[in-house]
């Protein structure tokens, strides 16, 4: 893997989230990308901490809504009413209804996928997958039919902390799930026998997928392990290489692309900090675990991930965005030979945190704000 790693300059800057002032980092191995301008345009309001989006064939949007609700919105805005069928949830702490995904096929099948934190036993619960129907009705809401689990993470725990659950569709069909270490079990990212703190590679009915490391110990799902808690991940187009972004502690988010078989450190090995101050693990690095290609430290709390292909904004082409929830921006990457080589931070007034980042059909880049009013925002070329 090709590697970035580089001090950080740390910037004083006011966040636009209710006046605080935070550190916002600057690598010195990362130029100051051209400033690109741009429109932003309201699409939707009033969802509830909205987290995943997908676009439908018709041009509306589905909106997976954190307390358990899923929505479409129409072309002009108009929310649904919540669509039933949607699997019972644990809609405590960072938990919920999380990502949603489209079926390769969705306009014949129908086929969606769900992530959520799911209810289990002891009060306990985990990060599972489901798969349903999605069944469009008249006046623009619809249903969900033959709802099955395709994937629970083991083991549960009591913790409403670190679900990860992005969900990305590699070429052939299978899915890669993103999986957090729960907080309270961050070293069993290391034990390659659980779905703790991993990439998880599976078919659309839940089976390992080919071209997993199947190694001597390993659950084969897991696909890479070591992670704290992706909550981004996307598909090169170009290259059809799996990338992600995971929240670190106290500095030491991290950009990576696993790999199958590969350790990516944590909690062994990271560029944060304790939430007490006290150093993590044994340092930044160790022989035989994977570097990030790029870490930001202080940590923006990265969110969704998209890597641009689309033609309305052409110097953006095979860029990756990023969403902040510290910052409540969008950060523009550039990368050459695999390395990060200049970095933009967007922000044309998001206000809110940035949970979700995609780039639609029409090459926009739309996004979702993290709030109780959560919007739905549009993306183009500016002035």
């Amino acid at each position: 893997m090709v590697r970035l790693l580089c001090a950080a300059l740390l910037l004083s800057m006011g966040s636009g989230l209710g006046g605080a002032v935070a550190q916002e980092p600057r690598r010195t191995g990362a130029a100051d990308a051209p400033k690109t301008a741009v429109k932003l345009e309201t699409v939707a309001t009033g969802l509830a901490h909205p987290w995943g989006l997908q676009f439908l064939p018709d041009g509306g949007f589905l909106v997976s809504e954190r307390p358990g609700q899923l929505r479409i919105v129409d072309r002009s805005g108009k929310l649904s009413s919540p669509i039933p069928g949607v699997p019972k949830v644990s809609a405590k702490g960072q938990g919920g209804l999380l990502d949603i995904a489209l079926a390769p096929g969705f306009a014949e099948s129908g086929e969606i996928f769900l992530s959520y934190s799911e209810p289990r036993e002891d009060e306990k619960n985990g990060t599972s997958v489901a798969r349903a129907k999605l069944v469009r009705e008249e006046g623009g809401g619809g249903r969900l039919e033959d709802v099955r689990v395709i994937f629970r993470q083991i083991p549960s725990y009591r913790s409403d902390l670190h679900f990860g659950s992005r969900i990305a569709f590699a070429a052939d069909g299978t899915l890669f799930v993103t999986t957090g270490e729960r907080f309270v079990a961050k070293n069993e990212a290391q034990n390659p026998a659980n779905h703790i703190g991993k990439i998880i590679h599976i078919t659309p009915h839940g089976e390992p997928a080919a071209g997993n490391p199947n190694l001597s110990g390993w659950d084969p799902k897991v696909w890479s392990i070591g992670h704290r808690n992706s909550q981004g991940a996307a598909i090169d187009p170009a290259t059809g290489r799996l990338w992600t972004v995971e929240h670190g502690a106290q500095g030491g988010d991290e950009l990576n692309h696993p790999e199958a078989g590969k350790n990516y450190g944590w909690p062994v090995i990271t560029y944060g900090i304790d939430y007490s101050g006290a150093k993590i693990g044994v340092g930044t690095a160790k022989a035989g675990l994977e570097q990030p290609v790029y870490y930001w430290d202080p940590s923006i709390a990265v969110s969704g991930l998209t890597i641009y292909s689309g033609d309305l904004f052409p110097g953006w082409k095979g860029n990756f965005l990023v969403g902040s929830l510290k910052f409540g921006n969008m950060q523009r990457l550039v990368l050459r030979d695999g390395m990060v080589v200049a970095r933009e931070v967007i922000d044309p007034g998001f206000r809110d945190r940035v949970r979700d980042v995609r780039q639609g059909p029409d090459g926009a880049v739309y996004v979702l704000t993290d709030s109780p009013t959560g919007r739905l925002l549009r993306l183009t070329p500016g002035s």
